[in-house]
């Protein structure tokens, strides 16, 4: 079975996209609709910005997303998924994939998200860090213990094993990453971001954004999406609405979906978008796999 897999924030680059625009009036077609939904023209600063302006949230969530559903919509033709997921953004781009979601409900929705998300970091301050080669177990006790002295600190994104994001306030994920590598962490490296993601501190845009997502309609999939929340298989569009709005506070399970989807029997993975980040992922939870991209 063919596993469709959808990169999320991190993947950016400037250029991405620009082969595609230049190459299929369908792919220009898209682009040139998100610039008009979005009031302004994306296509700009993905193309020839600068890497500032396109690590903005409210450019690089969109831009993925165009990447992304653009791509896999000029490859209709050999596109045919048994199975999607996607790595946090990435879930809006496998929606429009398996039709749960039209093109432009899932733009409108993913600009929506990253301003929502923006506003959470206004009014919550974070950071996130990556905490590699310790234990799962470990890592999770050592941020229940900070979270219990008033500082929010959580694992955020089981992205493979040996490989965990935690996500919280700057305080309690400084005093985190000294208690990780005092526990034998091989690293625990603070990342470049601008918030707290999949933390309690997105709470402000988990209340946004459900407002938004109920107003939406949503189709019964042609394939399952195994949602980050559950790791699990879902279709009902009522359940996928659900698990989309608890995403924003809740891990990132990849770790979990991947081996699902292949309990499930998928036998190959192929990445949609920009970078080459989730096949390796996927080479790290199972090497034996067949993962690629288009």
């Amino acid at each position: 079975m063919k596993a469709y897999i959808f990169p999320g924030q991190g993947s950016q680059s400037v250029g991405m996209g620009k082969d595609l625009y230049e190459s299929s009036e369908g792919a220009k077609q898209l682009f040139e609709r998100a610039n008009e939904l979005l009031g302004f023209r994306i296509t700009d600063i993905m193309f020839g910005g600068t890497d500032e302006e396109l690590k903005q949230t409210s450019v690089t969530q969109p831009a993925i997303f165009l990447h992304s559903v653009i791509l896999a919509s000029t490859k209709n033709d050999i596109l045919h998924p048994d199975m999607v997921a996607g790595h946090s953004l990435g879930e809006f781009s496998a929606l429009v994939v398996n039709k749960t979601l039209s093109f432009e409900d899932a733009l409108i929705l993913v600009s929506k998200r990253a301003m929502a998300m923006q506003h959470a970091c206004e009014q919550h301050p974070g950071t996130m860090a990556a905490i590699l080669n310790l234990d799962e177990t470990l890592i999770e006790n050592i941020c229940s213990e900070i979270s219990h002295y008033g500082d929010v600190v959580v694992a955020a994104n089981y992205n493979c094993p040996w490989q965990l994001v935690i996500s919280g306030s700057i305080n309690g994920i400084n005093i985190a990453c000294e208690k990780m590598k005092a526990a034998g962490a091989k690293r625990a490296l603070v990342l470049p971001v601008g918030g707290a993601f999949h933390s309690p501190l997105m709470e402000p845009a988990r209340i946004e954004l459900a407002a938004a997502i109920h107003a939406t309609s949503f189709n019964t999939p042609i394939c399952p999406i195994y949602q980050n929340v559950t790791a699990m298989a879902v279709s009902d569009p009522a359940e996928i609405k659900m698990n989309l709005i608890s995403q924003l506070t809740a891990p990132v399970k990849w770790t979990q979906t991947i081996n699902q989807m292949i309990t499930d029997g998928a036998t190959s993975f192929t990445e949609v978008g920009p970078g080459k980040v989730l096949q390796g992922l996927v080479k790290k939870i199972n090497p034996a796999l067949e993962a690629g991209s288009i």
